[in-house]
């Protein structure tokens, strides 16, 4: 069987040319990186949701192909420079699926634009404050890493050594620092939070925080998954984001206890 296929286009967002990878028809969903990833982090994903939707994929300034713009890179401006992207490919609504630090980038563009994100989908997302150092959370890091799917390992090296040390160092003091409690009650937009349930680096009692703040959220726990847990368990992950992207009601709603699920519904 021959391996699925994105296509490449570049755009210009604020004078800087941007890479992005597109597939699919249909709805548009827009897929953001965590820290020290790039599009490749979703390739277990795309092929499943892309049967349904146009998916976007982009790689954050500083990271992936947007490697060599690491100046441009700042936790707090990249939901505008997300925002200006999403209008520069013609895009008026959109859903939007963040893996970790890409889950602030979405959700703070969802509360700052709420007519504009139809879905919101945190998965395993920073947005409470940590309350350690980047180098207390080095080990936390190193586990949640080697306990992941060994086959990822040749994309978290690759993708690691094009962000290089200094821009993910750069950007996890710029994590640490970051509480975006105030939003969270601000969103509007249906969300879904997925997380790994046994996440060493942002832990699940950090989705259970953001679960209870933000309004009419669900939460979806994949078992047997880590910190890049739609890659851990990639079928439970797609199941799970097309029955919310199609409106059915996933995981566990705010009111009720959180439990662990092993089907979408």
């Amino acid at each position: 069987m021959a391996a699925f296929q994105t296509h490449s286009q570049v755009v210009t967002v604020d004078g800087i040319p941007v890479r992005y990878e597109y597939a699919g028809e249909g709805e548009p969903v827009v897929f953001v990186h965590g820290l020290s990833g790039s599009t490749k982090w979703w390739a277990r994903n795309i092929p499943a949701i892309a049967q349904h939707y146009r998916v976007y994929l982009v790689d954050l300034p500083g990271f992936g192909a947007m490697r060599r713009f690491r100046r441009q890179f700042h936790l707090l401006r990249a939901p505008h420079w997300l925002d200006r992207l999403c209008q520069a490919l013609g895009l008026e609504t959109f859903s939007l699926v963040g893996h970790s630090m890409g889950g602030y980038v979405s959700l703070a563009l969802a509360a700052q634009h709420p007519e504009r994100v139809k879905h919101l989908v945190l998965v395993a997302s920073i947005g409470i404050p940590f309350e350690r150092s980047v180098a207390q959370l080095l080990w936390p890091t190193a586990l949640a890493l080697a306990r992941t799917t060994p086959a990822f390992w040749p994309t978290l090296l690759y993708d690691g050594a094009r962000a290089g040390t200094l821009m993910i160092l750069r950007a996890a003091h710029q994590i640490v620092a970051l509480d975006a409690r105030p939003l969270l009650p601000t969103i509007r937009t249906p969300t879904l939070l997925i997380w790994g349930a046994k996440d060493d680096l942002v832990p699940l009692s950090f989705g259970r925080q953001l679960h209870a703040a933000i309004p009419q959220a669900r939460l979806y726990l994949i078992e047997h998954a880590n910190h890049i847990c739609m890659y851990d368990q990639p079928q439970l992950f797609n199941e799970a984001l097309l029955a919310f992207l199609q409106g059915q009601q996933v995981g566990e709603p705010a009111t009720a206890p959180a439990t662990s699920q092993s089907s979408p519904c």
